[in-house]
């Protein structure tokens, strides 16, 4: 709990932690054991409580830049564990990622101490802040103390620090059970009719010589979205929704109890009321009003794209549509024939236009061309053979600006899906220079359009941590409010879909076919398609969410079962999909709503780059005025000083109807 904001940390200039800026780019740890990771992690422990000393120790702040030792400390944290995040997520060593969540729960243990800190929570009472900057910076300080309890009293402090220990290890566990799972579905040849080969020709093989394919995304979406067989589509959705299994549920279900029992320590009747005050939002209610918004423009759109979707099956089994049922492992495989169908698009035709590597050269170069940056590859020993280091280059002026780190395709025991880890934040007090790393899970034979969207989301991730010159790293790059924090890459979505964006594919690989015009064109329009359910879906996830976290105690997967249940495809007995939605027993929690609410500003932004996607122009004004200051600056004056007006809700309300 508070990790978003209490990843706070170490090496100032004027006191503590010194001389902590390091030559660039970016050398990132490595690990051979277990041992080793419990050294740094020690070492980082022993800094960080010898400061938290000396500060207590402090007569008052007159002559002390507080905010400054403060932000030390996170960047003392960053130094260390930051990498140690995301080495849970990628690293190949089982007993080196479990060291890693070790030290997590260590830090855990010792932050939420530190923020109940009396003394030192008395100091920053004293502070000064000098502008709006150290202004903004104190006010989210203070949140901080007070949100871990530092005015409770002290059986109260105590038991807040017991129920974020314990969500903290209920929440790893959640996350590495679904991580590691091991669950395999096999597979004659003739089951995977439709499904592409590649997809299936290198898997491994049981005894009788049937497939065994996994559950990550490049294996099992296009098992959904293309086998013929309903059998074989039926049981590889079956499996993917028992991953977490009941052990997930019942953590879930205990991370919820203690989330609730957290928010009643200060007075909160829910835990969704607790954070959502710190927020955009401000409340639960203005929430609803979102979604009831999104819900009321797609409750009939979701009727009719059903409606078309039975028709289709009927056509395609040759009987009645009376006669015919729709099932949810249909639902994947139908709309991708619908859209062939009705557009003449193929999702698979895409992967021989982005080949992975010329993939993420793209990008690149769209990044320079938009936001004026170069990325030169950097030799350097890594967690996989398959990860690699870019320096990121101010091209202007020359001047590192920080360090990306990519890892592209799927392996045992990685992170399954598509993220960012923003571990090492800019801070322009001590000149440090940021580092983080793309992670995703590519087909190596290509990418379809929407993969592309994918990685360019993520990218945008990537270029808001490497591109923020904030004073405090505390403040850097994403660590802005939770429901601001995904509009930078959601708004970048949309570049993949204009020709002259496509266009820079064919100056970074220059054997690359360019895209047909019209298949493009087709694409294009066919992005909008099935967006009645699509979008519902993200409806039901945020509302389920708030129902977890709200006023009511619920058993998840009661609450799950209900709610899925009056849906027009209703639940299917014996999914448990909350077992895997590991969104909203981490950072997400009581915020998964932000995907809508970043949205809506997403699509306000694009309009500033209405017919000029790659203007340098508007990039570098993007860029100095979102990406630059993070969270140091609150989201509605950057969006009011970047549109010239305040942001509004009618370029979503556009998008959210367009067929």
């Amino acid at each position: 709990m508070l990790r978003l904001l209490t990843i706070l940390a170490l090496c100032t200039g004027a006191v503590g932690f010194d001389a902590c800026a390091q030559a660039e780019p970016y050398a990132f740890p490595l690990y051979k054991d277990a041992a080793a990771v419990n050294a740094d992690c020690d070492h980082m422990m022993s800094d960080l409580q010898a400061e938290q000393q000396r500060l207590q120790a402090l007569p008052g702040t007159h002559g002390v830049n507080l905010l400054a030792a403060l932000d030390g400390m996170t960047r003392r944290y960053e130094d260390t564990a930051g990498p140690f995040g995301l080495l849970t997520a990628v690293d190949p060593d089982k007993s080196v990622r479990d060291a890693t969540e070790a030290c997590d729960l260590k830090y855990e243990a010792f932050t939420t101490a530190f923020f109940q800190d009396a003394r030192i929570y008395a100091l920053l009472r004293q502070v000064q802040p000098g502008d709006d900057i150290d202004r903004s910076f104190l006010s989210d300080l203070r949140d901080a103390f007070e949100d871990s309890g530092v005015a409770l009293p002290s059986d109260k402090q105590q038991r807040a620090r017991d129920l974020n220990n314990e969500i903290t290890r209920l929440s790893q566990e959640f996350d590495r059970r679904v991580r590691e799972d091991k669950t395999v579905v096999a597979y004659t040849v003739d089951e995977l009719k439709g499904v592409p080969p590649n997809v299936w020709k290198d898997a491994k093989h049981d005894e009788q010589g049937r497939y065994l394919l996994t559950m990550d995304h490049p294996t099992s979406g296009p098992v959904l979205e293309h086998a013929v067989n309903a059998a074989t589509r039926e049981r590889m959705w079956r499996a993917f929704f028992a991953r977490g299994g009941e052990d997930n549920l019942k953590a879930l279900a205990q991370i919820a109890s203690l989330r609730h029992e957290y928010a009643a320590l200060f007075g909160f009747d829910s835990y969704a009321d607790f954070v959502l005050r710190r927020r955009m939002a401000r409340n639960e209610a203005t929430v609803r009003q979102l979604l009831d918004n999104v819900k009321g423009a797609l409750t009939q759109r979701e009727v009719s794209d059903l409606a078309l979707l039975r028709q289709v099956k009927a056509h395609e089994l040759g009987q009645s549509v009376a006669a015919t049922h729709l099932d949810r492992w249909d639902t994947g495989y139908l709309m991708e024939l619908a859209r062939q169908q009705r557009y003449a698009v193929d999702a698979e035709a895409f992967r021989q236009y982005f080949p992975p590597e010329a993939s993420v050269q793209f990008v690149f170069h769209v990044a320079a061309k938009l936001f004026g940056v170069d990325f030169q590859p950097v030799q350097m020993p890594l967690w996989h053979p398959d990860a690699r280091a870019f320096e990121v280059v101010d091209h202007a002026s020359g001047k590192t600006l920080g360090t990306l780190f990519v890892d592209l395709y799927p392996r045992p025991d990685k992170y399954s899906h598509a993220a960012v880890w923003s571990f090492r934040d800019v801070s322009t007090l001590v000149g440090r220079h940021p580092a983080a790393a793309l992670v995703v899970n590519l087909d190596r034979h290509g990418l379809t359009i929407d993969e592309l969207e994918t990685l360019l989301h993520e990218f945008g991730h990537s270029m808001h941590a490497l591109l923020s010159q904030t004073r405090y790293a505390s403040q850097g790059g994403t660590n802005v409010k939770l429901d601001f924090v995904e509009a930078p890459s959601q708004m970048l979505e949309d570049w993949v879909y204009d020709p002259k964006v496509l266009a820079v594919f064919q100056e970074v690989c220059k054997t690359c076919k360019p895209v047909p015009a019209m298949l493009l064109a087709q694409a294009n329009k066919a992005r909008h398609f099935m967006k009645g359910i699509l979008y519902s879906r993200q409806y039901l996830y945020a509302s389920y969410d708030l129902a977890v976290y709200g006023k009511q105690p619920q058993d998840p997967m009661a609450a799950w079962r209900s709610m899925e249940g009056a849906t027009p495809l209703g639940h299917v007995p014996g999914s448990i999909f909350p077992a895997a939605f590991t969104h909203i027993t981490g950072g997400y929690a009581a915020g998964y709503y932000s995907y809508l609410w970043s949205l809506v500003i997403a699509t306000d932004l694009r309009t500033a780059f209405e017919g000029r996607k790659l203007s340098p122009m508007v990039g570098e004004r993007y860029r100095k005025t979102v990406l630059a200051n993070g969270g140091q600056v609150p989201p509605d004056k950057l969006l009011r000083e970047f549109l010239g007006r305040p942001s509004n809700n009618r370029a979503f309300s556009e998008w959210l109807n367009k067929r």
